[in-house]
């Protein structure tokens, strides 16, 4: 939880404090005024990056550094800066880069997320992986080794010549991160199973039968062996086409009510009524898992609910610090006794 946060040069801040609440803050204020640009700050300090941008596009304009400070409200300190290379700082120890069991459990919310079930399958795979990241230690390490050698057999297959020994270590690698990423993205969509349903049941009312179903090549007991064996099968194939085209960067999942896929068949409500409920059962699924309470950010999310689903996503968030952006503030619409507005 965040007791304050100071901005400098970070975005459209050149030097700007701000002191919040423990329950709900409400930043308000006309578009292109940086309400965006405090969530942004407040997921940095959180967990060391942007959903957004690079770091090089976090400082501002013709300055050569950019500082994000908080207080928790446990009076830990913390900043990152950027010079351009980040740097973390906690209570006076430096980090250059934020240890996993050092992050802040946050959930954002925001406009693009309501494209998550229209739009590509790299998005959903994104989602899994972040959501991972954040209540599973070493996750981090295990997504970036797997990017990694996957650009490198990417790029070996490029070559004018292609030694299938050569190929074979990277092979043998990336089968074996991949095995280790199925086993977690499956572990991950049980435990939503289990909520999901009951969620949905609350926000529409009815009962459809809600489960969401991951789409993978093999079976978590066998995938490392089968990745394996298909990447060696389909090497020429992958090398007309100049990429690797197995393993869980090609794969997807898809969320089912009463058996049909909702991609193709779901209302425009019942699509902000699944992603309500993916965000509500996120947030739980981190609580019990991080013991810890995660900070939630609404960018610019409730123009897009209705009054009822506004009022089920802020009960279900009781104990969860809240920011919220909007370019006007309806009071009605939120039921907490401690709430603070933030003009920017």
């Amino acid at each position: 939880m965040l007791a304050d946060i100071h901005l400098q040069n970070f975005r459209s801040y050149t030097d700007a404090k701000y002191t919040f609440s423990p329950n709900v803050n409400i930043i308000v204020g006309p578009n292109a005024s940086g309400k965006t640009n405090l969530l942004e700050a407040v997921l940095m300090i959180c967990k060391g990056k942007s959903y957004r941008a690079k770091d090089s596009e976090l400082i501002q304009f013709k300055k050569d550094w950019s500082k994000i400070t908080a207080t928790l409200a446990d009076n830990t300190q913390r900043s990152v800066k950027l010079e351009p290379h980040k740097s973390f700082n906690i209570n006076g120890k430096e980090y250059k880069r934020l240890p996993s069991e050092k992050t802040l459990p946050v959930v954002l919310f925001e406009p693009n997320h309501l494209q998550l079930l229209s739009g590509g399958p790299d998005k959903r795979r994104e989602y899994l992986d972040d959501i991972i990241e954040q209540v599973s230690p070493g996750y981090s390490s295990i997504r970036r080794q797997y990017q990694r050698t996957l650009a490198q057999r990417n790029n070996y297959l490029k070559q004018p010549r292609l030694d299938q020994k050569h190929m074979f270590p990277w092979d043998v690698r990336l089968s074996q991160l991949g095995g280790q990423i199925i086993v977690k993205r499956l572990d991950l969509i049980s435990k939503f199973n289990l909520i999901l349903e009951e969620t949905y049941r609350d926000l529409s009312g009815d009962n459809t039968k809600t489960e969401i179903k991951y789409l993978n090549h093999w079976p978590p007991e066998i995938y490392e062996t089968r990745m394996l064996n298909g990447l060696e099968a389909n090497i020429e194939t992958d090398k007309q086409r100049g990429f690797t085209s197995l393993g869980p960067h090609r794969e997807d999942f898809e969320i089912l009510l009463d058996k049909h896929k909702s991609q193709t068949t779901a209302s425009r409500g019942e699509t902000r009524t699944i992603l309500l409920a993916l965000k509500i059962v996120e947030i739980s699924v981190i609580q019990d898992l991080r013991q810890q309470n995660p900070i939630v950010l609404l960018d610019d999310v409730y123009s897009e609910l209705d009054t009822s689903r506004r009022n089920l996503l802020t009960s279900s968030l009781s104990k969860n610090q809240i920011f919220i952006t909007s370019t006007d503030i309806d009071n009605k619409m939120i039921n907490r006794k401690s709430l603070k507005l933030i003009q920017t």
